[in-house]
């Protein structure tokens, strides 16, 4: 006459739940213990309804409900159980890269239909920017997000036509080469299930500092620019970045530039207005030297701010990054600033009268032309520091106490979701 036998755990839960430390696990049950998210309903024990998980994970408009839906096997009912949350978990932040980009790509599909539109996309990122600048928007100056979402969706290929209408649609692999041009936008949606106060990776926005004698308006780097940009820079660089040149004030002068940015040992970003209202320009990952040929390293790349976003890191075709070259008397090695492509030929170039440059394809960053024509005339030019903060290291609390303790500690955590007895 004991007690009935506990149905058996789903093994696709148990699978995925080994995933996770037993503080992972804690934290996520965390959300299903708070009374402002949790309910509880029958025999299923504690959900969390849409409203509950919007409010958890910081989310909200379509992609949240899009995620809610995915998360929840698309039962319609609404409710989010513990198992879903893990299951999904597991996929989405623990898998292969394959698996996480699929299952990106299944939240991009906004309308559930199964395929993937330019509205679909709209919808995305209007999220996106809603979570990352919020009401930043109206305090620079960019409207509500209409006058850049064009900049992010116009990166896009659609290379694929919907049969039912002839619509142009997104691929799963023009989903990945969008995100090899958008970083920052691949990184906030790996990351939707990370709660915004334990530092949700791809919304943090770098401040940008400059002289008090200049009215932001002249600024041509602005927040959400800084964010593209940052989208492929460690998490350690996107703290502070301080404006060290400005053509506007300190005049169109290599001399100046150089001498401006002489103790600056860090990397910098440099940013290009030219005449027909392009932006771009290139993170440099080392200092800007003296030197008659090619140098600097694989971490730095090309970019495309205006009229449409993009990022071009290196191909490992060539090596040749960066170009600085000063008081050179040949024509073999021109003189002024640069990246990629080759001598007379670059990726990238200012010539050191600053006051016209050059942009060709080139293979070292796999990047097209980035100005309007080869040959530009620059309106503004802007050199950046990149403030390096110094990453903390943090000891993992399961690393502490003898193996005893770490065993019962994880033993609880398994009792409390209703693994301990299930199998390996």
């Amino acid at each position: 006459m004991g007690n009935a036998p506990s149905s058996p755990p789903d093994p696709q839960f148990a699978a995925a739940s080994r995933a996770f430390t037993s503080k992972e696990l804690g934290d996520l049950k965390l959300l299903f213990d708070s009374p402002a998210s949790a309910s509880r309903s029958g025999s299923d024990g504690q959900v969390v309804s849409l409203s509950g998980f919007q409010e958890h994970f910081g989310l909200s408009g379509p992609l949240s409900e899009r995620l809610f839906d995915v998360i929840t096997c698309r039962r319609k009912d609404r409710r989010l159980l513990f198992e879903d949350l893990v299951i999904a978990k597991a996929t989405y932040e623990k898998g292969s890269q394959d698996e996480i980009e699929e299952f990106i790509y299944g939240l991009l599909d906004i309308n559930g239909d199964g395929v993937v539109s330019r509205s679909d996309l709209e919808s995305v990122l209007t999220t996106v920017f809603d979570n990352v600048f919020d009401s930043k928007y109206n305090d620079k100056g960019f409207g509500k997000h209409h006058d850049v979402l064009d900049l992010y969706l116009d990166s896009a290929q659609f290379s694929r036509t919907n049969d039912g209408n002839g619509e142009k649609i997104m691929s799963f692999e023009d989903m990945r080469n969008w995100f090899s041009l958008l970083p920052s936008v691949r990184k906030f949606l790996s990351s939707l299930l990370i709660p915004p106060g334990q530092g949700r990776p791809g919304s943090q926005v770098p401040r940008l500092l400059h002289w008090n004698n200049i009215d932001s308006n002249q600024i041509v780097l602005k927040d959400v620019h800084a964010w593209h940009i940052g989208g492929a820079l460690s998490e350690h660089e996107l703290d502070e970045w301080k404006l060290l040149y400005h053509s506007s004030f300190s005049g169109l002068s290599f001399s100046t530039f150089l001498g401006n940015i002489t103790n600056i040992q860090g990397p910098t970003v440099l940013v290009i207005k030219d005449r027909e209202g392009h932006i771009f320009g290139g993170y440099a990952s080392q200092p800007w030297e003296r030197h008659g040929d090619f140098y600097g390293d694989m971490k730095s790349f090309l970019f495309q701010l205006y009229p449409r976003a993009s990022i071009f890191r290196p191909t490992g075709a060539n090596r040749n990054i960066q170009w600085c070259a000063v008081n050179f008397s040949s024509e073999d090695i021109p003189n002024g600033i640069g990246f990629g492509g080759r001598a007379n030929h670059f990726g990238l170039f200012l010539s050191a009268s600053f006051d016209r440059g050059e942009s060709f394809a080139c293979t070292t960053f796999g990047s097209p032309c980035l100005s309007k024509a080869s040959r530009f005339y620059p309106e503004s030019i802007e050199c950046w520091a990149v403030v390096q903060r110094n990453p903390t290291e943090k000891l993992d609390a399961a690393a502490k106490g003898t193996i005893l303790e770490r065993f019962k500690e994880d033993r609880n955590m398994l009792n409390m979701v209703g693994l301990a007895n299930s199998s390996d």
